[in-house]
């Protein structure tokens, strides 16, 4: 009764193993054997050989989820391995064909069934994971179209699951159908029903690239349009300040302040020295009424050494005077707005000399006044143009 409930379609030919229990039927001596489970040779043994290396391998950890490695967003370089002359191949380039042409992609050819396809595919493996540095591949695809059980057998060795696990690139596996399943799909680091789904996961559309540029772009652009009006408001508001401040008055103010301080100091050092010679005369008088020979030499050089002392002072004064103008005109030349100027900005007013920082201020035939580094040029305005960010 358990036999009649298989799926399995029996015809000549057809190699089966049967479950069953052999009884014997004694009036006539004849053996039966009443079969239980009925399966085709062959693929029984496989799907426990498959359950088997599914359960090592998973007590292993090779499927654990947080082992894998994402997929790059935006893949630079895709290597495929596969069959070069199979329908895989096919499907895949043309979806990475329609997708993004601009990528490139390096086949690695293997045999993807048989005696030699686990080998080849192994060695794929290996290969794609060394040539890294020179091809530098950012994601790899291991296809192959829809074949039974035997024909996808190559993907269920315990081999290709440890080579797809060492690597060290991302693999995607598109296998056969979106029924198929097989140990190398939950060794992968992600799995697509199809070779053709495996290229879309891995491709971006070029048309939405195209629109992430797009808005990019116009990202940047308002962040430069927002920093451009900043440092202009900056530069308004420092031009405002400077002719607030009248740095050419302070300037004036100071150098004066160093001639008032000079022509005292001058002054003083003159008083000094009048006094010293007034005291020289009445010593050289009293002097010329004793014979002090000697000490009008030693007042005399004492004298030399204090007009010596005097001229040292006095111009280390005078030194000291004109660095601290030096300092106080760089400073207020900072601020001046001469030196923006130099350094290629301008400003512009109307005729009534007001400062002018928007085109809603100006209109067709207004003469505008602009001030240069070296002078300013008058011009005529013929065309307003807003500009739109």
């Amino acid at each position: 009764a358990n036999a009649l409930k298989s799926t399995l379609q029996l015809e000549n030919g057809l190699q089966i193993i049967a479950k069953g229990q052999v009884g014997l039927y004694e009036p006539r001596g004849d053996y039966q054997f009443i079969v239980s489970r009925i399966e085709e040779a062959g693929a029984g043994a496989l799907q426990l050989q498959f359950e088997a290396l599914k359960q090592k391998l998973a007590a292993q950890g090779l499927f654990a989820a947080e082992d894998k490695q994402p997929l790059p967003e935006y893949p630079r370089h895709i290597g495929v391995i596969t069959s070069p002359s199979g329908a895989a191949i096919r499907d895949i380039l043309q979806v990475l064909q329609r997708r993004c042409p601009q990528i490139p992609v390096t086949i690695y050819p293997v045999a993807v069934q048989g005696e030699a396809a686990q080998g080849e595919i192994v060695a794929a493996l290996h290969r794609a994971n060394n040539d890294r540095r020179e091809l530098p591949c950012d994601v790899l695809m291991l296809a192959r179209g829809g074949g039974s059980l035997e024909d996808l057998w190559a993907f269920n060795e315990e081999s290709v699951a440890l080579a797809i696990h060492d690597c060290q690139l991302p693999v995607i596996t598109g296998i056969g159908h979106e029924i198929d399943f097989t140990i190398a799909d939950f060794v992968a680091d992600q799995r697509a029903p199809t070779p053709s789904a495996a290229a879309e996961l891995v491709s971006q559309d070029r048309a939405i690239l195209d629109q992430h540029l797009q808005r990019s772009l116009q990202q940047l652009s308002r962040q430069l349009q927002r920093r451009l009006q900043e440092q202009q408001t900056l530069l308004h508001n420092l031009a405002a300040r400077l002719h607030t401040q009248q740095p050419e008055n302070r300037l004036q103010q100071q150098s004066q302040r160093v001639d008032e301080l000079d022509y005292r100091l001058y002054q003083a050092l003159k008083r000094n020295l009048t006094q010293r010679q007034d005291k020289l005369r009445y010593l050289s008088s009293a002097l010329q009424r004793q014979s002090l020979h000697p000490l009008i030499r030693q007042y005399r050089h004492d004298l030399h050494q204090l007009r010596h002392q005097l001229d040292a002072l006095i111009t280390q004064k005078l030194d000291k005077q004109q660095d601290q103008l030096q300092i106080h005109a760089a400073r207020l030349d900072a601020y001046s707005p001469l030196a923006t100027l130099k350094r290629g900005y301008s400003l512009t007013y109307d005729k009534k000399r007001r400062l002018l920082n928007s085109v809603k201020q100006v209109k067709p035939g207004q003469t505008m006044t602009t001030q240069l580094a070296d002078g300013t040029v008058e011009s005529t305005v013929e065309q307003v143009q807003r500009d739109s960010f």
